[in-house]
């Protein structure tokens, strides 16, 4: 099964998903077969259909039956199988069995969920004992520096005190992690934190404009944010933190 990071198979690697993408595939060229896969809150299926022609057997639980329905078209376009289930995390175990899964993604979820702790819970549930968390969860010290660089201090001030790393009433996203916390939480639920990488650690920083119209500079993005990836100095301040944990 293993492959080149080239493989046609896998979608092409952008600044935003290049890290993720770069430990999934360590992970599943590992595998001596097919693994079972479970994508929550997986969407149109960026994840789940990729992994799926890898030929692995992927479960998507999404609460939306529109991104399902997409989901699903995507598969047949893609010539490849994906089961489709709605849901969400909060009720993982009421879609899917316990232990059954290989490898799951949660991706922009945790920052969602009305309850946390029973959501980490299922995801934990789900996993066979071996089995690994590819866990993306949005990332606090990111908001208290963009919205000091936009002049928006008090509202910084207020996302570095606050639990749930929020600037105010009107913040959309209803939760936000600090690395420490995320490995003390994962650790609580009978996990094993393997590591911690940033994603998007500059391409937040770099305008769109530059990266469209300068030759080859798309692809040195990518490779300036796999090398600042796995720096703490550079982690610190990534939009979205990555943990890949395993089971125990």
């Amino acid at each position: 099964m293993p492959t080149s990071r080239a493989d046609e198979s896998a979608p092409h690697r952008t600044a935003r998903t290049a890290v993720v993408w770069d430990v999934l595939r360590s992970v599943v060229d590992a595998a001596a077969g097919p693994l079972d896969v479970l994508d929550v809150g997986g969407g149109t299926g960026g994840f789940a259909v990729p992994l799926a022609a890898l030929g692995h057997r992927v479960t998507v639980v999404d609460p939306s039956p529109d991104a399902l329905a997409s989901l699903q078209r995507r598969a047949r376009d893609a010539g490849v199988e994906v089961h489709a289930l709605q849901g969400d995390a909060a009720g993982l175990l009421d879609v899917v069995g316990a232990g059954g899964a290989d490898l799951v993604l949660c991706h922009g979820v945790l920052e969602h969920v009305d309850d946390l702790a029973p959501a980490v819970a299922g995801l934990v549930a789900v996993l066979r004992p071996g089995g690994t968390l590819s866990l993306l969860v949005a990332s606090r010290n990111a908001v208290v520096l963009a919205r000091a660089v936009a002049g928006r201090f008090a509202e910084a001030r207020h996302a570095l005190d606050d639990p749930d790393g929020r600037w105010g009433p009107g913040d959309p996203l209803p939760r936000r992690f600090t690395e420490p916390g995320l490995v003390t939480m994962l650790g609580e639920a009978g996990l094993r934190v393997e590591d911690v990488h940033g994603v998007r650690t500059v391409a937040d920083l770099v305008p769109g404009a530059l990266v469209d119209s300068e030759p080859g500079a798309a692809d040195a993005l990518v490779e300036l944010e796999t090398a600042t990836a796995h720096l703490p100095e550079f982690r610190a301040v990534a939009t979205q933190l990555h943990v890949r944990a395993t089971r125990v």
